[in-house]
């Protein structure tokens, strides 16, 4: 089987005879109602693909769609003028750039319909010329798709200054929309988030959000039936190579790639790109991670002060009217994570119109994970894996003094600098590492008896660490004693090792520690 990694082209995955999931049906759905709609889904989603299969359908290849849902549904396949629009694929770090990839744009659709323009011209008159001459010469209205319409914002969410030139210059591009309706017979965008300052979602009233809708939760993506629909034999094979039953397999694809979901109680979606990657090189990892880390992410974390503890354990509420907007992402990152694929769905409280979130599937997990440890710990990324092997070594051998000497001296690297609150950094350090140790041994923090700092659960072993900062091992020791955090174990047979953990401020690092 062909898996079309990378391949934004319909026409080229159909002419390739690569696997299509087909979605034609959802396509056929929309343009029959006609109008203006914004989808926003994650970045490798799939957006692309269904933006040019748009195109290709509204030119009318109808040879490209035989099989599939549309083929059926559609009688005429009348030809229309398309103008596609695509902000991806470049790197907006100034002005300048923008300017430059709005002008390719317009000189490649103005050359289409032989157009010239004069220098001075601006891109929305030009835009706006293109619509009206490619109605003109062809007597059909316009259908406009634009795809990654925020990739400019996007890469510019932590500088203010030209994320506001960026979105005026936006704005006068997108308003042509609205002013030339009589145009236009269908109009669709795309991209990770909805920037509700945009003058596109106050300026075009019957612009239509579909990100939520329940019918169009499967639009882009992979759900279940199409897993085992299209890519049962895939999965087969892939069990093989990794030593699991199908049923195994199955059950590893769903922890680490499904678990998106786009409005309550639709299904989950898996990630495409990871899903095909998995497929074609028959190994389990973090494809869709490692494409981009979320590094303006986490600045927004620490810039916020969130509670970063929240986010592991799916107790992040946001309300409905925040969730898919991102115009106070400077006092509240929530909606970013979002809607950029680092938080999902988990449930919806329908009385007072909350939704909570939680990371998807364990990719997006351990992967933004060890993105965080690289932050509030003296660890450099990419040794995060080295780190964890270690502990779970130690961990699951009952090496409780091997555990705390790896934790120690990781504290006292010298290149460890960390600026901020170093009570908060530390506990926030301390909990990503066995959190990211949570994939292969159980953390809890909460008990009847009172709140744990860390517990760890083994087969033969459970850990109880009470951690303290400017304070002694002993006076640790002495809560998780007065607390009774080990009373709930006492009839379990597994060895239990109390440790007490004191961190300084001062020196940065751990200074005491005690097992009992």
């Amino acid at each position: 089987m062909l898996y079309p990694i990378g391949i934004q082209n319909f026409e080229k995955l159909r002419e390739g005879g690569f696997v299509y999931v087909d979605k034609t049906d959802k396509i056929y759905n929309l343009v029959s109602h006609g109008g203006y709609y914004f989808l926003s889904r994650p970045r490798r989603f799939g957006k692309s693909l269904l933006v040019s299969t748009m195109g290709a359908y509204f030119q009318g290849k109808r040879e490209l769609f035989n099989g599939l849902a549309i083929d059926t549904l559609e009688k005429d396949w009348v030809k229309y003028p398309v103008l596609h629009l695509s902000l991806g694929g470049s790197s907006y770090t100034s002005m300048h750039e923008l300017e430059s990839k709005l002008s390719y744009l317009m000189d490649t659709l103005e050359n289409e319909y032989g157009i010239v323009h004069t220098a001075d011209t601006t891109e929305s008159v030009r835009f706006s010329n293109i619509i009206r001459t490619a109605h003109s010469m062809t007597g059909r209205k316009v259908a406009v798709l634009i795809d990654e319409y925020d990739k400019p914002l996007i890469d510019n969410i932590d500088n203010s200054s030209l994320y506001d030139q960026i979105r005026s210059k936006l704005q006068g591009l997108y308003s042509v929309l609205k002013e030339e309706d009589s145009n236009i017979c269908f109009g669709f965008l795309t991209g990770v988030t909805k920037i509700g300052k945009l003058s596109i979602f106050s300026g075009l009233n019957n612009l239509r959000d579909i990100s939520m809708l329940p019918q169009y939760a499967d639009i882009c993506g992979i759900s279940e039936s199409d897993l085992r629909h299209y890519f049962g034999e895939s999965v087969r094979e892939l069990a093989e190579a990794n030593s699991l039953t199908v049923d195994e397999c199955y059950g590893k694809l769903t922890d680490m790639y499904d678990g998106y979901h786009f409005s309550r109680n639709s299904v989950g979606m898996y990630n495409p790109f990871s899903l095909l990657n998995t497929f074609a090189g028959q190994e389990f990892n973090d494809y869709w991670f490692e494409t981009g880390t979320p590094t303006f992410l986490v600045k927004l974390l620490r810039q916020t002060g969130y509670d970063i503890s929240r986010l592991a354990e799916n107790d992040v509420e946001i309300d409905a009217d925040m969730i898919s907007g991102v115009n106070d992402y400077v006092n509240d990152p929530i909606p970013v994570m979002y809607q950029s694929g680092y938080l999902t769905i988990k449930d919806y409280d329908g009385m007072f119109r909350v939704y909570k979130l939680g990371f998807p599937n364990m990719e997006v997990r351990k992967g933004f994970m060890k993105m965080l440890l690289s932050v509030y710990s003296p660890l450099p990324e990419r040794e995060g894996n080295v780190l964890v092997s270690k502990l779970y070594k130690a961990v699951t051998g009952g090496k409780p003094e091997e555990m705390m000497k790896i934790l120690e001296a990781l504290f006292a690297r010298a290149n460890y600098q960390i600026q901020g609150n170093a009570e908060k950094d530390f506990q926030y350090a301390m909990y990503i590492i066995f959190e990211l140790l949570g994939e292969y041994v159980q953390t809890e923090k909460q008990t009847s008896n009172g709140r744990i700092d860390i517990l760890l659960q083994t087969k033969d072993y459970i850990y109880v660490m009470e951690l303290k900062v400017d304070s002694t091992a002993d006076e640790a020791l002495k809560q998780i004693e007065e607390k009774g955090y080990a009373r709930p174990f006492a009839a379990d047979p597994r060895r239990l090792y109390k440790i007490g953990v004191s961190f300084s401020t001062a020196t940065r690092r751990i200074e005491d520690w005690k097992i009992v």
